[in-house]
Formats: C-alpha cells, structure tokens, sequence
C-alpha cells in the first residue's frame, strides 16, 4: 500500500471511500492519532484519486451526487443502470412510440395522417401560407393532438430503437431525479416547439421522438453545471450538435439515410436549453 493522504480524523470518507470501491479502485483508509490516511495498492492511482478528493471535499453538491450514485437503486458499479418501475412515464412513452409504429406500419398506413401535424390529404401545404391556414383549419376543428403525436410517428425500425435508447438513458435521469412533472414539462414544451418549426419549415411529413430526445439532452446538459445529478458522456452532447449541424447539409441523403427533422432537433434542443433555468426540483425522486 502507498500512503497518499492524510486528512483530519473527523472529515467523513465513508461515502468517497465507497465510491472507490465502484470504480474499482483498491485502498483502505487506516486511523493515526487524530487524522486518518488513505492508502492506495496501486501508485498510479494517485494522481486521479486526490483529484478526485479535492473535488469531493470542495464542492457539496458533488458530494450529494456521489452519494446518490453510491446508495441509490438506480446506480450499479457507479453506472447509471435503472430498472423499469424506476422510470415508469418514460417506458410508457417508448411503448406508445412502438405501438404507433407498428399499427402505422412505419408511417404506410392511412392511420399516420391523423397523427400528423395535419392531415396532409386534406390540405394543400406546400407554400408557407398555405400551412398557415392548414394548422388553422385544423385547430379550429378541436385537433389539438397532433401538436403532440408526431414525436410518436417513426418510419424505420432503426428510428424508433435510436430514439428509444436516447429518451431511456436520459428521460429516465430526468423522472428519476427531478420528477415526472418535470419530465412531462419537458415533453410537452419541446414537442410543441420542434414539432411546430418543422411543420412550417417543411410541411408535416414528418415524426420522430428526435426532437424531444435533443431537447432532454440540452435540459441535462445546462441544468447539470447548476447541480451535479444527471450521469452521460460530456462527449454525448458534441456529437449530438455534429450530427444536428450535419443533417441541415445534403451529407445524410448522401448517405442513403434521407431527410432528417433538423427543424425538429434545432427546435427541441433551444427549448431544452430554455427550460434547464427552471430551477432543479427541491424532491430528488418522482412520487
């Protein structure tokens, strides 16, 4: 064992010293007069491990943090790993969006244009104004769904398993720390945001979870530097904006992948972005 710290007896390393554990880091915290030291096997752990401390012992809420990732259900090894019952709202979601697409057939089935922003038989929408005076026909006959039903329209498989390995690793962070409330916000505000950009950017031929999926990631992202909680690769959200910066170039029908809803992602990411102001959640865990 290499001595690498020694720390007043009554500074708490019971939480941090099982966070080591998590992240397989072998050591053992021994007690001299009135201090302890944090003993590690291997030296090269050092240099990490007391960066890792300092920012453990200066800042509170990355103590909270570490806590919850140490005691909480949702955490295995350290690693964000919940089980359904622990993001029920955010399963029913990927579950209505499979169901729709395979009743829609994947968007082939007449079912599709009644879960559209309009019905695209009903309307001429090719010019601006005419998808003005679509929308506004269709409100007026109380059709107020589809502000919200073409996140569930997908039209590959590969679509809707994207979509829904993205909105479970990071929408079940959101209902497991800040609430289902919180979540519902989040869908419900960015869907009317990106979905209605899209519709008057290109019509309504389009759907997705894309959008919404974009819009958490920014809400995870920015809400995060006020308070430690939320567990993704800081690499996640750079790609994530590549990617949107490259769907608006012809690289993706290039590709073979075909037009992409980048209204939609350009749309939910601001809104994201918007609402990670709101303050976080005083109750750490929905009800």
């Amino acid at each position: 064992m290499y001595r690498v710290k020694q720390l007043p007896a009554d500074t708490d390393l019971g939480t941090f010293s099982q966070w080591l554990k998590h992240q397989g880091v072998s050591h053992r915290i021994s007690e001299e007069g009135d201090s302890q030291v944090l003993w590690l096997e291997d030296p090269a752990h050092s240099e990490p491990v007391l960066a890792a401390l300092e920012q453990y012992l200066d800042r509170p809420e990355l103590r909270d943090a570490v806590s919850e990732s140490v005691h909480s259900p949702v955490f295995v090894n350290g690693r964000w790993q919940p089980s359904p019952r622990h993001a029920p709202m955010v399963l029913a979601l990927i579950a209505v969006a499979v169901l729709v697409s395979w009743f829609t057939g994947l968007g082939r089935e007449t079912l599709s244009a009644t879960l559209m922003y309009v019905d695209p038989r009903d309307f001429d929408w090719q010019t601006f104004p005419q998808r003005v005076d679509a929308l506004s026909q269709t409100l007026a006959q109380g059709q107020f769904w589809r502000w919200l039903t073409p996140d569930f329209l997908h039209f590959s498989w590969s679509h809707v398993l994207f979509n829904s390995v993205m909105l479970w690793f990071l929408g079940s962070q959101v209902e497991w720390f800040d609430g289902r409330m919180r979540l519902g916000i989040l869908v419900v505000g960015i869907s009317l945001v990106s979905n209605t950009l899209q519709y008057f950017v290109s019509g309504p031929l389009f759907g997705g979870l894309s959008g919404v999926v974009y819009g958490i990631l920014a809400y995870c992202w920015l809400s995060q530097q006020r308070k430690a909680r939320f567990q993704f690769p800081p690499a996640l959200v750079i790609f994530s904006l590549v990617w949107m910066v490259i769907g608006f170039t012809p690289l993706p029908e290039w590709l073979g992948i075909g037009s992409m809803a980048n209204e939609a992602h350009l749309g939910g990411f601001i809104v994201g972005l918007a609402l990670a102001i709101l303050p976080p959640p005083a109750k750490n865990k929905p009800a």
